[in-house]
């Protein structure tokens, strides 16, 4: 590999997710500088609190530790690290030359889940509240857009075969709804989380009880530190970490939102295919390196592929909470610095294209239309029987007439690719002329829809708005989403 600078950014791996995909928010979210200047602040709010309960620990000692919260050398810690082969201890070395006063209570009686696993959910709660408005401007698109074509009747698909019909705006509820389960999963997950506090090494908090000899107190600096860091309660019982079951749900409620993601993009990739729906399309955007007309899905592509790889990190988190030996191990690390980031990033970069996606659907009601008279003929076959039985006629026989007549029709379809003509051969039986005036009548799509619309209005009003509500400063200060690439 001569002649190659490995020193130019342009020679290293670089995440995607970062260099690429995801929001600058959740990119800082996850970085060198959020997680060690939490590590920081975490051993400050560990040094007010051992003080406000009788420690020996000064105002100068604190501030010092303050003042330096941002001033990380990172190339020192890197070569402390590189020694020791201990990140925390490397950081707490660096911390300390930077804080001569401070350094004898820099992370007093704590291990290094101390500041390992707080700062984890420091990062979960911060990352859920990037991540739950996008899923709220989502909801919000797709709700405008339910509501706009509550009424426009469309082929149904069960099978993916032609069934009864729907509206375009009730098929979106269904988008609508998987997205309203995630946004209540991860919302929950986000109101009940907890901080892992001041626990020691196993869990017994042995080592402060040896600083404090008191059990009260030792139980008041665990709630102190975490109200100190943002959390009201912190995990009543832990090993030498958090249990990893919680990185199980929320890595499995971020893989579940992949799955409605993957879901509602696949259907709109279908609907481009038929010409009824598309994403939006920009005026210089090129489908295709060598057919120029193409108008592909790329962006829902770009969902599906990212939605993929979030459903497969449930598995991460699964199998590394199931193989925590008694108090921990440390086969948990490597792969929680992948899965934590990776799974908050790629729902992240999703959701920010799925915003896009849904703020500027593009709808064709002629093609649409063209498709439900294709098969509106053949569903028309109960009404023609129940008018015919209305004139007087025989419902056996008017059901043996008519399946002998669409089953010709169906022949014409399918066997010489012409069009539909079981109404032509309706109208030229003299069995059904009492009801040939009546025929047009019996085709009005908007018959066929049921309560289609007014589910739409319902399910908007009754579990859509007060979902809304919750981001609605958010959603009221949110500029339209546009895309880097």
């Amino acid at each position: 590999m001569e002649g190659i600078d490995f020193a130019s950014p342009h020679a290293n791996y670089r995440s995607p997710l970062s260099s690429r995909y995801a929001s600058r928010d959740m990119r800082y979210n996850f970085s060198d500088e959020k997680k060690f200047s939490t590590w920081r602040k975490l051993w400050v709010n560990l040094a007010k609190a051992e003080k406000e309960l009788g420690l020996d620990i000064t105002d100068e000692q604190i501030k010092e530790m303050e003042a330096n919260i941002h001033n990380i050398d990172f190339d020192a810690a890197a070569a402390e690290e590189a020694l020791t082969r201990h990140d925390v201890m490397a950081h707490i070395h660096v911390f300390a030359k930077q804080c001569p006063i401070a350094a004898p209570i820099i992370h007093l009686g704590a291990t290094s889940c101390f500041v390992g696993d707080n700062t984890d959910l420091i990062l979960i709660k911060d990352a859920l509240n990037l991540l739950l408005p996008k899923i709220a401007s989502v909801i919000q698109n797709l709700a405008k857009f339910a509501e706009k074509y509550r009424s426009l009747p469309t082929l149904g698909f069960t099978h993916l075969q032609p069934a009864q019909l729907t509206t375009v705006g009730k098929r979106a509820t269904l988008w609508l709804y998987d997205f309203l389960m995630d946004e209540n999963a991860l919302r929950v997950l986000k109101e009940n989380l907890r901080f892992r506090g001041t626990k020691g090494t196993t869990g017994t908090q042995a080592s402060f009880m040896q600083l404090f000899n008191d059990g009260a107190k030792v139980r008041a600096l665990d709630r102190r530190v975490a109200i100190l860091s943002g959390f009201e309660k912190t995990y009543p019982v832990t090993g030498q970490t958090y249990t990893r079951k919680l990185d199980v749900q929320i890595v499995g409620a971020l893989s579940s939102l992949g799955s409605s993601i993957h879901k509602t993009c696949t259907d709109l990739r279908l609907l481009a295919n038929f010409k009824e729906i598309e994403e939006p399309f920009e005026k210089s955007q090129i489908g295709s390196s060598a057919m120029a007309y193409k108008r592909n899905p790329m962006r829902s592509e770009r969902c599906c592929a990212l939605a993929r790889h979030l459903i497969t990190l449930y598995g991460n988190a699964a199998n590394t909470h199931s193989t925590q030996w008694l108090e921990r191990t440390l086969d948990d690390s490597a792969n929680r610095r992948i899965t934590l980031s990776e799974a908050f990033l790629t729902a992240d970069s999703a959701l920010t294209v799925l915003a896009n996606i849904t703020q500027g659907l593009v709808v064709y009601p002629k093609v649409i239309e063209r498709r439900i008279n294709q098969e509106l003929p053949f569903m028309s076959t109960e009404n023609i029987i129940m008018a015919m039985v209305k004139k007087g006629g025989d419902r056996q026989e008017c059901h043996e007439k008519i399946r002998v007549l669409s089953h010709e029709a169906g022949a014409q379809v399918k066997e010489h690719g012409k069009d539909n003509d079981f109404l032509d051969r309706v109208r030229a039986d003299p069995y059904f002329r009492p009801i040939v005036a009546e025929l047009q009548s019996l085709l009005d799509p908007s018959t066929y829809i049921g309560r289609a619309a007014d589910q739409v209005t319902e399910f908007l009003e009754e579990e859509v708005e007060p979902i809304l509500s919750i981001y609605k400063d958010a959603l009221d200060n949110e500029k339209p989403v546009s895309l880097k690439i």
